[in-house]
């Protein structure tokens, strides 16, 4: 098997990073809350789990984690699921939702800095980890973000605020 030109690891982590954001086979999280009334944004759909605030700052919540276990060498695992999950359906304050999208957005573009910067080391362990590797924890928050964004737009469906 040969090794890959150092170009091509650079093409392959920005694609990496840019899944973090990307709109590719479903909703991006932005296109995913454009639009809700705030007066949505704590509710729960009837047999339904969770309100798009739960999932919004579940995503933040869980993002930030999976950023701060690739970054942060004493790093500290949450507490599960307590720290990973608000305690109200409903957005503490006006602002919440808003400081929650900024803070996802932001995390999003440390994690891809993150990816981009340290190409030649992401399939490397996690040296405080139990045999994670970056990679597959870049890879995780993708795949987790991705899995509640269609948690957020079905909650909207099940609402009646989902643009047709």
């Amino acid at each position: 098997m040969s090794t890959p030109k150092a170009g091509g690891l650079n093409q392959w982590a920005e694609i990496v990073a840019s899944s973090l954001t990307w709109e590719q086979a479903h909703a991006s999280l932005d296109h995913s809350v454009d639009g809700l009334a705030p007066a949505l944004r704590g509710q729960r759909p009837p047999n339904y789990p969770h309100s798009a605030w739960e999932l919004l700052d579940h995503i933040r919540r869980t993002q930030h984690d999976l950023l701060e276990f690739c970054t942060n060498p004493k790093y500290h695992e949450p507490k599960w699921p307590d720290d990973y999950w608000p305690g109200s359906p409903e957005p503490p304050s006006k602002t919440a939702w808003d400081e929650c999208l900024a803070t996802i957005r932001a995390d999003a573009k440390s994690f891809a800095g993150f990816a981009v910067k340290n190409v030649a080391t992401l399939t490397e362990k996690i040296p405080h980890g139990t045999g994670q590797t970056y990679l597959r924890t870049v890879l995780v928050a993708v795949d987790h973000a991705s899995y509640h964004v269609g948690q957020i737009v079905a909650v909207r469906r099940l609402l009646g605020a989902w643009p047709s």
